[in-house]
C-alpha cells in the first residue's frame, strides 16, 4: 500500500490547481514500453505537491488505454493513484458494489477501498 488518504485528503488533491508544463504537449507523445506505448509527465501543483500524468495506450487494441491520474506520495518512491480513465477494452466489476459492465470508465481513489486492503482506485 502506498499509503492511506481519506476521502477529504483526496477531495483537496483533486481541486489543487495542476498547471500543465509549458511543453505539455510535445511531452504527451507515448514511448514504447513492452505491449503498450506509455508517458509519465511531472506536474507541479499549486499547493507544492507533485502529480504525475501517466498516460498508455496497448499497441494492438486502441481502445485499451488508461489515462491516471496520481500524486508523488511524499517522503516516499510511491504514486497514489487519485483518478484512472480506462477505456472500453475489459470487463469491470466494482468489487464492494458487484456492478460488472464493459464500457469506458473513471476509478476513483476511495477511503473505503483503501481501507479493505485494496488498491486505492479499485
Amino acid at each position: 500500500m502506498t499509503g492511506t488518504y481519506s476521502d477529504a485528503e483526496i477531495a483537496e488533491l483533486l481541486r489543487e490547481r495542476k498547471p500543465l508544463p509549458v511543453d505539455w504537449r510535445s511531452r504527451t507523445r507515448l514511448r514504447p514500453k513492452r505491449s503498450h506505448s506509455e508517458r509519465d509527465i511531472k506536474v507541479a501543483g499549486d499547493g507544492a505537491n507533485e502529480f504525475r500524468l501517466i498516460l498508455r495506450q496497448n499497441t494492438i487494441n486502441r481502445l485499451d488505454f488508461s489515462i491516471i491520474l496520481a500524486i508523488a506520495v511524499p517522503r516516499s518512491n510511491q504514486l497514489f493513484r487519485l483518478r484512472r480513465y480506462n477505456g472500453k477494452s475489459h470487463e469491470h466489476t466494482n468489487r464492494i458494489e458487484g456492478d460488472e459492465f464493459y464500457d469506458f470508465h473513471i476509478h476513483e481513489a476511495t477511503e473505503r477501498y483503501q481501507e479493505i486492503g485494496m488498491r486505492e482506485d479499485t
